[in-house]
């Protein structure tokens, strides 16, 4: 493949950005949705297939069946013979930046903080791999990328599922120092050598080199059969995390924990300790003020004051004004001076630099900046470029706010803005729809972010149906 070639007449390759020993990493464009995707492509002659094409085409199977927010988002497979005869499979993927983990181990260890904050992430995608069946078997600092919102675990490559007879072919398909001992005797696929690999990542990031470094199968057998590694030895390390990281690595798969439970207590070991004395008086003075302020709101109070936790929705509304169309609601400011002067700094995420993404729990936007109803004279006038500016709009603000993933608001906004060029409209704003829910049920979309994104889709189906001037 080269660049500027099409798959299937959609995705246009742009850039290599990656390549391994069967397939290359693509950036490609497309065209259907306008936006940039990341794209995996098996190249073969058609008579030179071993197998391969069914490993990528499991690959994307297992990776759609994942919903997790730290987990590669596949959005597409697909098969196509290219112009010089040869078989061109293919993974579609979202497309993220950042920097694999490898590269910062590299550097040296990672602060202890940070490198249990990152096994928490990617044993919460495990957990949820495993829920569903799926064994990741390939958990290396190679294939857990650094983003700007947290590691991601990549390469559902060599996924299996519970159960299933293990690869005859695992010294092609695996890396050493993360593979589990019991992979090697080829026994049938269990979660729990993704617990190895995960503690094998763990002891890297905390000691800046694997359990047993050694680097073929032949020296790991080996030095296995000398005892069990030595705990991580790191300055302020909770003897929890350093207890757990040796259970991971545990010759016994039965032994070790599951990825839920790595997961339970590492969040647990980064987590703030529990107030007690003055602060928690002062906490209870700050649930009690925030309490007024619901009740407020409820008979029609304006609350000016900054959230604890997550900014409502009456915030963004007001930030951007009302959507194209819904009549304004305008109230006289309340002086909270008194409310705001025993507030306190939020408690802590229990993952340092993790934003958090759940509802507030005592705050609720007023009814009226949310639900108000749509005057139909009003609406039948609005544009549709204007309308779609509305809902982005809504997008970017909910995404500065830190209610919205980034990548969740990019895919959000570029699909909206196909409404424009894209003659399928009723099709895209289905899909834009479809795509809104979908957050919401997977909890990447807040309740009061979701139905104000409704408003405004609301407004562009008006618009469409008015035929408004673009």
């Amino acid at each position: 493949m080269k660049e500027g070639d099409v798959l299937t007449r959609r995705y246009r390759l742009l850039e290599r950005i990656a390549s391994g020993g069967m397939s290359a990493i693509w950036r490609a464009f497309d065209q259907s949705l306008h936006r940039m995707v990341a794209v995996k492509v098996l190249d073969r002659p058609l008579d030179a297939d071993h197998g391969e094409r069914e490993l990528i085409r499991r690959e994307a199977r297992a990776a759609a069946r994942i919903i997790h927010p730290d987990a590669i988002e596949v959005y597409d497979y697909g098969e196509t013979v290219t112009s010089n005869g040869r078989m061109a499979a293919f993974v579609v993927m979202r497309l993220l930046d950042g920097t694999p983990l490898a590269d910062r181990i590299a550097d040296g260890p990672l602060p202890w903080q940070e490198a249990v904050t990152i096994a928490a992430r990617v044993a919460k995608v495990l957990a949820a791999a495993h829920e569903r069946g799926i064994v990741h078997r390939d958990v290396t600092a190679e294939n857990v990328l650094i983003t700007p919102d947290g590691a991601k675990l990549l390469d559902f490559g060599i996924a299996a599922f519970v159960g299933e007879q293990a690869s005859e072919r695992v010294a092609d398909y695996g890396t050493p120092p993360y593979v589990a001992p019991e992979r090697l005797a080829g026994v049938i696929t269990d979660p729990a050598v993704d617990v190895y690999s995960l503690g094998v990542l763990l002891f890297e990031m905390l000691t800046g080199d694997t359990p047993y470094p050694e680097r073929t199968w032949e020296e790991i057998e080996n030095a296995r059969r000398e005892g069990p590694p030595p705990l991580p030895d790191v300055p302020g390390l909770p003897t929890e995390v350093a207890m757990l990281c040796r259970r991971c690595l545990d010759a016994d798969p039965r032994n070790r924990p599951t990825a839920q439970h790595v997961a339970d207590v590492l969040t647990e070991s980064i987590a703030p300790q529990p107030e007690t004395g003055l602060s928690r008086g002062l906490a209870s003075g700050v649930a009690i003020a925030l309490t007024v302020s619901a009740v407020l709101a409820i008979v029609g109070w304006t609350d000016t004051m900054e959230p604890v936790r997550e900014q409502p929705l009456a915030a963004v509304s007001a930030s951007l004004g009302p959507p194209v169309g819904e009549p304004t609601v305008s109230a006289e400011p309340v002086d909270r001076s008194e409310e705001a002067r025993v507030r306190t700094e939020p408690v802590a995420s229990p993952l340092p630099n993790v934003k958090a993404y759940r509802e507030p729990e005592t705050r609720s936007a007023p009814i009226g900046e949310v639900e108000e109803p749509l005057n139909a004279a009003p609406i039948a006038s609005v544009t549709l470029p204007d309308a779609v500016d509305a809902f982005s709009a809504a997008v970017q603000a909910a995404q500065d706010r830190s209610m919205l993933q980034e990548h969740v608001a990019v895919d959000l906004r570029q699909v909206a803005d196909n409404l424009i060029h894209d003659a399928d409209t009723t099709g895209v704003l289905s899909t834009l729809r479809e795509k809104v829910d979908t957050r919401h049920r997977e909890g990447l979309l807040p309740e009061h972010v979701h139905r104000a994104l409704q408003v405004r889709l609301d407004v562009i189906e008006k618009a469409l149906e008015s035929g408004g001037p673009a």
